[in-house]
């Protein structure tokens, strides 16, 4: 991969067209986006490096399977995106390292079958023509791995991931923007009920427009500014095996619809993840610690949620017992109804990208074009989905 270097300052520029707090993808998916936008961009970020809280914890999968038109739309601006990176960025050879193995959700219950039928009929009245319904038959012909229990499956061939931070570090290489590192946002001024300027630990930059997309840290800094954002932070796992060789390399993303535990090939071996439930919110961490119970629940054949239901060679893994692993942790940021908060805010030009409910990697391309867009006016407030002060209806969480 031809490299692009992105170099951060501790020198606080004191003006910008457009403050954005927070490096990680968001942030540098925002300051790309802005760019195109003709703005003039400076992030803002408290660690002493880009992309180093949520974006590295994300396993990087994209998909436009999705259970409302509005999210799916957004995702398949994503994969359009990221399908012709270098080509849009105009960075030429830059490699995020995209794989376009597919998404396979497994159903073993008639239960869950029907609820596939009626999931992919939806998502083909949105527009997804290629998502397949697969009977157990033709899943097992297809991917010979899968358990004999399987009745149906969905899939969708151009599902897949990327590296989350190679995507990050390229929006922010494109973006041409100014990002400060090791300086934290401490406040607003205000002039008239509208943002003047941003207060960090460094000095006063003066601005109009400022974007939080600070992740976990979103409501912390949106109270700066007497703004409350309904947001429920969760700690999500995943387990990573590298070299084992049980792991077909040429694998979709394969959910077991039932548990939503879930693995995919990475690094010769796989990574494993689980939305477990009922897991309790909490205040935002800088060190998210992981579990070692988490990866023994989807490693244990004995669990009710083991990978090995629905691919037994996992069982073979786990008798031989030689596999090294480590786990990785992090925040999703919830909202109500699992779908992030894109534009303005109460207070005028400050503006919020977050909340993504765990869809961020996926769902930056979009919802970052669109929170632009509301700040140069091309959006009307009423026209977006997404916007703060929508009535916020809770949805059954997303398995993924």
């Amino acid at each position: 991969m031809i490299q692009y270097e992105v170099r951060p300052t501790q020198e606080l520029p004191r003006t910008a067209d457009l403050v954005i707090i927070g490096g990680g993808i968001i942030g540098a998916a925002t300051a790309f986006f802005a760019a195109r936008a003709g703005l003039r961009a400076v992030v803002i970020e408290q660690r002493p490096a880009l992309a180093t809280l949520t974006t590295p914890a994300a396993t990087g999968a994209f998909r436009a399977q999705f259970d409302n038109a509005e999210e799916m739309a957004l995702v398949r601006e994503g994969i359009a995106l990221y399908t012709h990176f270098a080509e849009v960025t105009e960075l030429a050879g830059y490699d995020i390292d995209i794989r376009q193995q597919g998404y396979l959700w497994i159903a073993t219950t008639e239960t869950t079958a029907q609820r596939q039928r009626e999931q992919v009929r939806r998502q083909r009245a949105w527009g997804l023509a290629d998502v397949e319904l697969l009977s157990g038959a033709e899943a097992h012909a297809r991917f010979p791995y899968l358990a004999p229990e399987i009745v149906q499956a969905r899939y969708r061939a151009g599902d897949g991931w990327l590296d989350p931070r190679k995507l990050a570090m390229g929006y922010a290489a494109a973006s041409h923007a100014t990002f400060v590192t090791e300086t934290a946002v401490t406040g607003f001024a205000l002039v008239g009920g509208r943002i003047s300027a941003v207060l960090t630990t460094r000095g006063v930059i003066a601005t109009d427009r400022a974007v939080i997309a600070a992740g976990p840290f979103s409501g912390v800094v949106a109270r700066m500014a007497d703004v409350e954002l309904a947001l429920s932070l969760v700690r999500r796992q995943r387990v990573i095996l590298p070299d084992v060789p049980d792991v077909p390399p040429d694998a979709p993303m394969t959910i077991d619809e039932e548990t939503g535990a879930h693995w995919r090939p990475a690094l010769r071996g796989a990574h494993l993840l689980w939305t477990a439930p009922g897991v309790p919110p909490g205040p935002p961490l800088e060190d998210v610690p992981p579990s070692e119970a988490f990866a023994l629940g989807l490693l244990d054949p004995a669990s009710d949620h083991a990978v090995a239901r629905i691919t037994p060679f996992w069982r073979t893994v786990w008798r031989r017992n030689t596999a090294h692993w480590f786990s990785r942790a992090g925040q999703y940021t919830y909202t109500p109804d699992h779908r992030p908060y894109l534009g303005p805010t109460a207070v005028e030009g400050l503006f919020v990208n977050c909340g993504y409910s765990g869809h961020g990697i996926m769902a930056s391309a979009g919802g970052s074009r669109l929170v632009v867009e509301t700040i140069t006016g091309q959006l009307a407030p009423a026209a977006n989905p997404f916007r703060l002060d929508r009535p916020l209806i809770e949805r059954e969480l997303d398995i993924l």
